[in-house]
């Protein structure tokens, strides 16, 4: 009895061989769950770096939306209030540090005790050189505001920094069959407003490293509303 004991006990028993086995394999599926777990590690702090980065990228981006809802149709022939719908381009294509700007009048100043002025302001939106020595990298986009569009006087506008490290920024207009890098309404190249403006914001990549980081534009859309204005009343038959 004692001896069929130690034998069923001998049968069950693992061998040297089969525990190596056993920990080999545990040793191989640990390292790659290790690995898979610290690759999902780094690209959540990826993903997060880039959201953080172009949290300010999208902002800007949705002040700039807001102005063109609000733009103004161009008028050259007032001398109460000249309105002008400007875009131009520094050339050499978009990425290559190039830079566009956009000048044009919307309606979305905010009346306050200190500004009594319209609704109306003159908005321009260009890249500037960096300013902060610590952040070389890219230039900074800029918006700056007129309030004061009827001062006879030379005004001093409102630089408002959006965002920094840019590498490019081009503003393109839809004339109905094709985009235009430039636009102005002020010298008769063009009349009124174009129907549409595309812009696109290219960061720029911030790798001390030296090695090449391709980065995507991002890109805006906005349709314009042209409006005829009019001092017209008309009236309905009753």
């Amino acid at each position: 009895m004692k001896l069929e004991r130690t034998k069923q006990s001998e049968a069950y028993a693992f061998t040297l061989i089969e525990v190596l086995l056993a920990v080999g394999i545990f040793a191989i599926v640990l390292f790659a769950m290790n690995t898979v777990f610290f690759s999902a590690l780094r690209l959540q702090r990826s993903t997060t770096h880039i959201l953080d980065e172009r949290l300010p990228l999208n902002q800007a981006l949705a002040i700039v939306r807001r102005d063109l809802q609000g733009a103004v149709q161009p008028v050259t022939n007032s001398t109460l209030l000249p309105r002008h719908f400007i875009a131009t381009s520094s050339g050499g294509g978009f990425g290559a540090s190039s830079a566009s700007s956009l000048e044009f009048y919307t309606t979305t100043g905010v009346i306050s005790d200190d500004e009594p002025w319209g609704d109306v302001q003159r908005v321009r939106y260009e890249l500037l050189p960096s300013t902060d020595p610590a952040n070389p990298q890219g230039q900074e986009l800029v918006r700056s505001v007129l309030r004061n569009v009827l001062a006879t006087t030379t005004e001093e506008e409102e630089e408002q920094m959006l965002v920094e490290g840019v590498e490019s920024l081009e503003f393109l207009c839809y004339d109905g069959s094709d985009w235009a890098s430039a636009w102005n309404t002020e010298s008769g190249g063009n009349v009124g407003l174009p129907q549409a403006i595309r812009v696109r914001v290219l960061l720029a990549a911030n790798n001390p490293g030296g090695a090449k980081i391709t980065r995507e534009p991002l890109e805006l859309f906005q349709p314009l509303a042209t409006q005829s204005l009019t001092n017209q009343v008309t009236g309905g038959q009753e």
